[in-house]
Protein backbone atom coordinates (compact mmCIF):
# COMPACT_ATOMS: atom_id res chain seq x y z
CA UNK A 1 0.00 0.00 0.00
CA UNK A 2 1.42 3.27 -0.92
CA UNK A 3 2.54 5.09 2.57
CA UNK A 4 0.66 8.14 1.88
CA UNK A 5 -2.68 6.24 1.67
CA UNK A 6 -1.68 4.30 4.50
CA UNK A 7 -1.28 6.93 7.14
CA UNK A 8 -4.39 8.22 5.64
CA UNK A 9 -6.69 5.56 6.54
CA UNK A 10 -8.61 5.74 9.58
CA UNK A 11 -7.64 3.47 12.32
CA UNK A 12 -9.11 2.57 15.73
CA UNK A 13 -5.84 1.77 16.88
CA UNK A 14 -7.30 1.61 20.04
CA UNK A 15 -7.28 -0.47 23.12
CA UNK A 16 -10.42 -3.06 23.42
CA UNK A 17 -10.72 -5.54 26.10
CA UNK A 18 -12.68 -8.41 27.86
CA UNK A 19 -12.93 -10.08 31.17
CA UNK A 20 -14.28 -13.40 31.83
CA UNK A 21 -15.71 -12.75 35.36
CA UNK A 22 -17.43 -15.80 37.58
CA UNK A 23 -21.09 -14.38 36.98
CA UNK A 24 -20.83 -12.64 33.64
CA UNK A 25 -18.17 -10.79 31.28
CA UNK A 26 -16.94 -7.59 31.16
CA UNK A 27 -16.29 -5.94 27.67
CA UNK A 28 -15.10 -2.14 27.13
CA UNK A 29 -13.02 0.26 24.99
CA UNK A 30 -11.48 3.61 24.85
CA UNK A 31 -13.36 6.28 22.08
CA UNK A 32 -10.04 7.76 20.20
CA UNK A 33 -9.58 7.59 16.22
CA UNK A 34 -7.15 7.83 14.65
CA UNK A 35 -5.39 8.72 11.00
CA UNK A 36 -1.18 8.37 11.17
CA UNK A 37 -0.52 10.48 13.53
CA UNK A 38 -3.73 12.80 14.01
CA UNK A 39 -6.41 12.52 16.01
CA UNK A 40 -9.94 12.64 13.91
CA UNK A 41 -12.36 11.66 16.39
CA UNK A 42 -12.32 11.92 20.47
CA UNK A 43 -15.77 10.33 20.42
CA UNK A 44 -16.36 7.01 18.78
CA UNK A 45 -17.31 3.92 20.37
CA UNK A 46 -16.08 0.92 19.76
CA UNK A 47 -17.61 -1.22 22.09
CA UNK A 48 -21.24 -1.31 21.38
CA UNK A 49 -24.58 -3.72 22.16
CA UNK A 50 -25.51 -5.28 18.28
CA UNK A 51 -28.21 -7.52 19.20
CA UNK A 52 -30.74 -8.04 22.31
CA UNK A 53 -27.52 -10.45 23.30
CA UNK A 54 -24.49 -9.71 21.95
CA UNK A 55 -22.13 -7.11 22.83
CA UNK A 56 -18.77 -6.10 20.18
CA UNK A 57 -15.58 -4.10 20.11
CA UNK A 58 -13.32 -3.51 17.56
CA UNK A 59 -9.91 -2.42 16.67
CA UNK A 60 -8.54 -1.71 13.13
CA UNK A 61 -9.62 0.03 9.99
CA UNK A 62 -12.30 2.67 11.08
CA UNK A 63 -14.46 2.35 7.72
CA UNK A 64 -14.83 -1.62 7.77
CA UNK A 65 -15.26 -1.54 11.69
CA UNK A 66 -18.38 0.47 10.88
CA UNK A 67 -19.69 -1.09 7.91
CA UNK A 68 -18.66 -4.26 9.76
CA UNK A 69 -20.77 -3.43 12.69
CA UNK A 70 -24.46 -2.89 10.69
CA UNK A 71 -23.74 -5.66 7.71
CA UNK A 72 -23.42 -8.44 11.05
CA UNK A 73 -26.22 -6.84 12.98
CA UNK A 74 -28.15 -7.59 9.79
CA UNK A 75 -26.91 -11.37 9.10
CA UNK A 76 -27.47 -12.19 12.65
CA UNK A 77 -31.34 -10.82 12.26
CA UNK A 78 -31.45 -12.91 9.11
CA UNK A 79 -30.06 -15.82 10.34
CA UNK A 80 -32.68 -15.64 13.42
CA UNK A 81 -35.74 -15.38 11.03
CA UNK A 82 -34.63 -18.23 8.68
CA UNK A 83 -33.73 -20.55 11.49
CA UNK A 84 -36.09 -19.38 13.48
CA UNK A 85 -34.05 -19.20 16.91
CA UNK A 86 -31.76 -17.12 18.29
CA UNK A 87 -28.03 -17.73 17.41
CA UNK A 88 -25.57 -18.83 20.19
CA UNK A 89 -22.83 -16.39 21.30
CA UNK A 90 -20.51 -19.38 19.37
CA UNK A 91 -22.18 -19.45 16.49
CA UNK A 92 -22.24 -15.84 15.81
CA UNK A 93 -18.82 -15.10 16.52
CA UNK A 94 -17.85 -18.05 14.23
CA UNK A 95 -20.26 -16.61 11.44
CA UNK A 96 -18.37 -13.00 12.40
CA UNK A 97 -14.59 -15.02 11.61
CA UNK A 98 -16.72 -16.73 8.22
CA UNK A 99 -17.08 -13.24 7.33
CA UNK A 100 -13.52 -11.41 8.16
CA UNK A 101 -11.91 -14.69 6.34
CA UNK A 102 -13.89 -13.76 3.16
CA UNK A 103 -13.36 -10.19 3.57
CA UNK A 104 -9.39 -10.38 3.95
CA UNK A 105 -8.97 -12.91 0.91
CA UNK A 106 -11.02 -10.69 -1.54
CA UNK A 107 -8.18 -8.63 -3.73
CA UNK A 108 -8.11 -4.99 -3.07
CA UNK A 109 -5.92 -2.25 -2.66
CA UNK A 110 -6.80 -1.20 0.75
CA UNK A 111 -7.41 -5.09 2.76
CA UNK A 112 -10.17 -5.61 5.33
CA UNK A 113 -8.14 -5.53 8.73
CA UNK A 114 -10.50 -5.39 11.62
CA UNK A 115 -10.37 -7.73 15.12
CA UNK A 116 -13.11 -8.00 17.26
CA UNK A 117 -14.18 -9.60 20.69
CA UNK A 118 -17.83 -10.41 20.66
CA UNK A 119 -19.55 -11.36 23.80
CA UNK A 120 -22.90 -12.11 24.88
CA UNK A 121 -25.21 -14.41 26.98
CA UNK A 122 -27.31 -17.48 25.37
CA UNK A 123 -30.90 -18.42 26.06
CA UNK A 124 -30.04 -20.95 28.84
CA UNK A 125 -28.15 -18.60 30.95
CA UNK A 126 -24.71 -19.15 29.72
CA UNK A 127 -22.29 -16.09 28.76
CA UNK A 128 -19.35 -16.22 26.28
CA UNK A 129 -16.19 -14.24 25.26
CA UNK A 130 -14.23 -14.94 22.19
CA UNK A 131 -11.98 -13.18 20.43
CA UNK A 132 -11.56 -12.70 16.45
CA UNK A 133 -8.54 -12.12 14.74
CA UNK A 134 -8.12 -9.98 11.71
CA UNK A 135 -7.58 -12.95 9.59
CA UNK A 136 -10.82 -14.79 10.72
CA UNK A 137 -9.25 -17.20 13.70
CA UNK A 138 -12.45 -17.59 16.46
CA UNK A 139 -11.20 -18.61 19.64
CA UNK A 140 -12.80 -18.63 23.17
CA UNK A 141 -11.60 -16.82 25.75
CA UNK A 142 -11.26 -18.09 29.27
CA UNK A 143 -10.22 -15.49 31.50
CA UNK A 144 -9.29 -12.14 29.33
CA UNK A 145 -8.28 -10.73 25.92
CA UNK A 146 -7.21 -7.43 24.80
CA UNK A 147 -7.44 -8.91 20.47
CA UNK A 148 -4.69 -7.44 18.28
CA UNK A 149 -5.43 -3.38 19.54
CA UNK A 150 -2.62 -1.42 20.05
CA UNK A 151 -3.31 -0.71 24.23
CA UNK A 152 -3.26 -4.89 24.45
CA UNK A 153 0.56 -4.82 25.99
CA UNK A 154 -0.52 -2.49 28.12
CA UNK A 155 -4.19 -4.00 29.72
CA UNK A 156 -2.52 -8.25 29.29
CA UNK A 157 0.64 -6.86 31.76
CA UNK A 158 -2.24 -5.66 34.11
CA UNK A 159 -4.76 -8.43 34.42
CA UNK A 160 -1.70 -10.91 34.72
CA UNK A 161 -1.58 -9.63 37.97
CA UNK A 162 -4.64 -8.31 38.94
CA UNK A 163 -6.97 -10.92 37.41
CA UNK A 164 -8.44 -14.33 39.51
CA UNK A 165 -10.94 -16.74 38.25
CA UNK A 166 -13.03 -16.14 40.97
CA UNK A 167 -13.67 -12.33 40.04
CA UNK A 168 -17.16 -10.76 40.06
CA UNK A 169 -18.38 -8.32 37.68
CA UNK A 170 -18.46 -5.91 39.87
CA UNK A 171 -14.53 -6.36 40.77
CA UNK A 172 -14.76 -6.58 36.47
CA UNK A 173 -16.04 -3.25 35.77
CA UNK A 174 -13.17 -2.16 38.21
CA UNK A 175 -10.10 -4.02 36.83
CA UNK A 176 -11.44 -2.77 33.42
CA UNK A 177 -11.89 1.01 34.23
CA UNK A 178 -7.84 0.43 35.68
CA UNK A 179 -7.04 -1.47 32.41
CA UNK A 180 -8.10 1.27 30.25
CA UNK A 181 -6.56 3.86 32.39
CA UNK A 182 -3.06 2.29 31.99
CA UNK A 183 -3.80 1.87 28.59
CA UNK A 184 -4.67 5.30 27.59
CA UNK A 185 -1.77 7.10 29.87
CA UNK A 186 0.78 5.27 27.53
CA UNK A 187 -0.80 4.21 24.03
CA UNK A 188 -0.89 7.17 22.18
CA UNK A 189 -3.57 5.76 19.73
CA UNK A 190 -6.00 5.15 22.94
CA UNK A 191 -7.76 7.82 24.84
CA UNK A 192 -10.20 10.10 24.74
CA UNK A 193 -13.09 8.58 26.66
CA UNK A 194 -14.12 5.12 28.26
CA UNK A 195 -17.24 2.73 27.92
CA UNK A 196 -17.58 -0.91 29.48
CA UNK A 197 -20.57 -3.13 29.11
CA UNK A 198 -21.39 -6.01 31.42
CA UNK A 199 -22.90 -9.26 30.27
CA UNK A 200 -24.82 -11.50 32.44
CA UNK A 201 -27.71 -13.96 32.53
CA UNK A 202 -30.17 -10.84 33.50
CA UNK A 203 -29.01 -9.13 30.11
CA UNK A 204 -26.83 -6.40 28.77
CA UNK A 205 -25.59 -3.28 30.37
CA UNK A 206 -23.71 -0.23 29.10
CA UNK A 207 -22.04 -0.02 33.20
CA UNK A 208 -19.52 2.66 32.21
CA UNK A 209 -19.69 5.71 29.84
CA UNK A 210 -16.81 8.32 30.50
CA UNK A 211 -15.17 11.01 28.89
CA UNK A 212 -11.41 12.00 29.55
CA UNK A 213 -10.92 15.44 29.35
CA UNK A 214 -7.34 17.14 29.12
CA UNK A 215 -6.50 19.57 32.59
CA UNK A 216 -4.86 22.31 32.46
CA UNK A 217 -2.80 23.72 35.73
Amino acid sequence: MDSDLKNSVLKTGTTVLGIVCKDGIVMGADRRVTAGHLVMSKKERKVKQITDYLVMSWTGGAADAFLSEKVIAAELRLKELKTKMRPTVKESAHLIGMMFYRNIRTPSMIPHIVGTLVGGYNEDGTFELYTIEPAGGVYKVEDYDANFSSGMPFVLGYLERQYNKNVTIKEGVELALESLKSSTQRDVASGNGIDIFTINKDGIKHAVSQEITATYS
